[in-house]
This record gives structure tokens, C-alpha cells and sequence, in this order.
């Protein structure tokens, strides 16, 4: 994995262009398959911490930036935002969701 705060981070791709509207000039590039794969699982990692840290009336926000990189990370899998609906919708018919909250403490 890669450490952000030493050698960058992964960002959404207008920010390079917001930079440059704000009267930066930002130094990026391009990363190849394996490092962006890695870089994902980075960023991944960072919005959940993000999500997690939030209050009530940010986390929405925070929740979509989560499912920004779940789709990133199924794009590059090669896994389409309606395939991986269908996984996740066969999973719950299989084994529920999460609606029930339940909490399982182990059995007897």
C-alpha cells in the first residue's frame, strides 16, 4: 500500500482542474494498473475512516464518496455499477440485509 501524505494520493479527477482555478498549479500523474489498484483500496480505507468520523448530518456526503470508490474499484475489476447491484441483491435474498439489526453474540 501506498502511504498518501509521502507520495500523493488518489483524487477525483477534476481536481487537478480546480487546483489550476484556484491558482495552483498541482504536479500529478497518471498511475499505472497495479498502483491505481492499490491506491483505490488506499482511498477506500480513507472515505470509511471519513464516514466513520462523521456526524449524522455529514455522513450522507461522506457515504457517497464511500460508494464513489466501491464503483471505481468494481470498474477496474471489471464489474459494472448494475452487476454489482445484482451481486449484492443475491447476496441479501441468500443471506438478508441489515434491516433486521440483528446481533449475533455466538450460539449456546
Amino acid at each position: 500500500m501506498y502511504r498518501n501524505d509521502e507520495y500523493g494520493k488518489l483524487v477525483r479527477d477534476r481536481i487537478p482542474q480546480i487546483i489550476r482555478e484556484n491558482g495552483s498549479d498541482p504536479v500529478t500523474y497518471i498511475a499505472g494498473p497495479e498502483e491505481y489498484r492499490n491506491r483505490l483500496r488506499d482511498k477506500l480505507g480513507e472515505e470509511i475512516a471519513e464516514f466513520l468520523a462523521a456526524d449524522d448530518a455529514k455522513a450522507p456526503e461522506e457515504l457517497a464518496d464511500v460508494l464513489e470508490v466501491v464503483h471505481a474499484i468494481a470498474a477496474d475489476l471489471g464489474i459494472d455499477t448494475h452487476q454489482l447491484e445484482k451481486i449484492r441483491e443475491d447476496k441479501a435474498n441468500k443471506r438478508g440485509g441489515f434491516a433486521g439489526r440483528i446481533v449475533w453474540t455466538g450460539n449456546d
